[in-house]
């Protein structure tokens, strides 16, 4: 009787874990628990018979080993996917300083994110992201944008081709007392989720990821680990997080012919690398603040030559950033209307720092730029969807590390001017949704997509006409967007 309890609670256990077990499986531990309850009364009206006890003996014994094969099939030996596939098209619009226009009504494309999780413990878990990128009928090779189109920052997001990429890979582990002093943290090493931060997760309509969406939105590899302090300073959502990161490496190619495979190269880059901190003062459920500071190391761009900008990147110098961003999510418990509606404000800081006998974005000083940002969100109760508003403004040497935003017509928070934006998602079913945005971005400057070089270096419009660049430089872009997504 002993191991039939035993082999009761077993199966109850797995049938309160429906979360985790398929149709299939339920069904089998459903006809398990009715055997069960069969040999339990059999086992009591049997009392003294023992060949009828030891039939039933032997029954438990199979019965056991099934429920071990189903719970060791659904529990974890399984790496769990599921699928992220959007199809969009944009209609892009550039107005140069020259007056003239350049343009594109219908790029379709299509991008594809499959994400995985296993988990083997309750406080280790792995998750993984694998993605294609590409235009309609279109398999834009290495060589486009001078080699910027597969740069390790973007590689996932620029269209590019039909194969699949690694996006994310990591391992975390999670802890509940970081050495004896009752402190929740975790760990984390591997291809971090670094773009899609906060506040720029909500019109991408994604959980938040890890860096704060006004200052990065690139892909990096590194590693991070998370103090929460909140219960026990009595603060809500207290927390800590040191973040380092490498953003490209340098090593001599395999089979170089000095025979040094992946040894330092004096004719690469130097390693860029990047260390930081992100702080929450304050997170509620409701109201959230989050800050970080941070620096870059070695970061590239090209220098100027007499006949323009220089063949190849050069190592340049560092640049520091920091930003506080603020998010109010429900305004009032007592409105359906004003507890749905978010509203947001951000504040960010970019410092650079020129090696000696270097310029960076033009300048062999140290320039200081700023950045504002402002939006909401609210729903439309006759449909069922989220408006989102937002605008943002950077200053003259504003230089965010926002490579990889999801936009077709450049970075809006790198803007140094003015940038508009309005976005409408509405849900269609539990596994489709749609979204209509549009983004417009008013330069003020030259320069708010390049890197830290010649190429950086901001100019007012009149300034790139009478240096006869013009035709090269962008007054205002705009980027129209259409997407169906499913996800499940």
């Amino acid at each position: 009787m002993k191991k039939i309890i035993t082999m009761s609670l077993v199966v109850a256990s797995m049938a309160m874990a429906g979360g985790n077990v398929n149709s299939d499986l339920q069904a089998q531990i459903d006809a398990l628990k009715a055997e069960i309850a069969t040999l339990k009364n059999a086992k009591t009206q049997t009392v003294g018979v023992e060949q009828k006890s030891g039939e039933s003996e032997d029954r438990i014994a199979k019965l056991e080993e099934k429920v071990s094969e189903i719970k060791k099939h659904d529990s974890g030996d399984n790496i769990k996917f599921d699928v992220d596939f959007r199809t969009a098209v944009d209609s892009i619009d550039y107005k140069m300083a020259d007056g003239t226009s350049r343009g594109k009504n219908d790029l379709f494309s299509n991008r594809l994110w499959l994400n995985m999780a296993y988990a083997p413990t309750d406080n280790v878990i792995f998750k993984g992201q694998l993605a294609a990128n590409k235009a309609f009928g279109a398999d834009f090779g290495n060589n486009r944008g001078a080699g910027m189109d597969r740069f390790d920052w973007v590689t996932n997001e620029t269209l590019t081709d039909s194969s699949i990429k690694l996006r994310q890979a990591y391992w975390l582990y999670m802890s509940d007392d970081f050495m004896g002093t009752e402190i929740p943290w975790t760990m984390s090493v591997g291809r971090r989720p670094s773009t899609a931060g906060f506040l720029s997760n909500i019109r991408e309509d994604d959980a938040a990821q890890s860096p704060l969406g006004h200052i990065i939105d690139v892909e990096f590899d590194g590693a991070s680990s998370k103090f929460s302090f909140g219960d026990k300073v009595g603060v809500p959502g207290m927390a800590l997080k040191f973040c380092l990161g490498q953003g490209s490496t340098n090593a001599s190619p395999r089979f170089t012919n000095t025979g040094t495979d992946y040894a330092d190269s004096a004719n690469s880059l130097k390693d860029v690398t990047l260390g930081g901190i992100v702080f929450t003062p304050y997170d509620d459920g409701q109201f959230k603040l989050e800050t970080t500071a941070f620096r870059g190391a070695n970061l590239p761009g090209y220098n100027m030559t007499a006949t323009g900008l220089s063949a190849n990147m050069a190592t340049l110098g560092d640049v520091d950033g920091a930003a506080a961003s603020l998010l109010v999510d429900g305004l009032n418990d007592d409105n359906e209307f004003l507890s749905n509606t978010k509203m947001f404000a951000s504040y960010a800081m970019s410092k650079t720092r020129p090696d000696a006998g270097q310029q960076m974005l033009g300048s062999t000083a140290s320039e200081t730029g700023t950045s504002y940002w402002l939006g909401t969100q609210f729903p439309v109760e006759a449909f069922g969807g989220k408006l989102g508003l937002e605008y943002n403004h950077g200053s003259k040497y504003w230089r965010s590390f926002t490579y990889g935003e999801d936009t077709m017509a450049g970075s809006k928070m790198a803007t140094r001017g003015d940038a508009y934006e309005a976005h409408y998602t509405q849900p269609i079913t539990e596994a489709l949704s749609a979204q209509l945005r549009y983004t417009k971005m008013n330069y003020d400057y030259t320069g708010s997509n390049g890197f830290f070089g010649a190429e950086g270096m901001p100019m007012t419009m009149a300034q790139a006409v009478a240096n006869n660049m013009g035709n090269v430089a962008v007054e205002s872009a705009e980027d129209i967007r259409a997407y169906i997504r499913y996800r499940y």
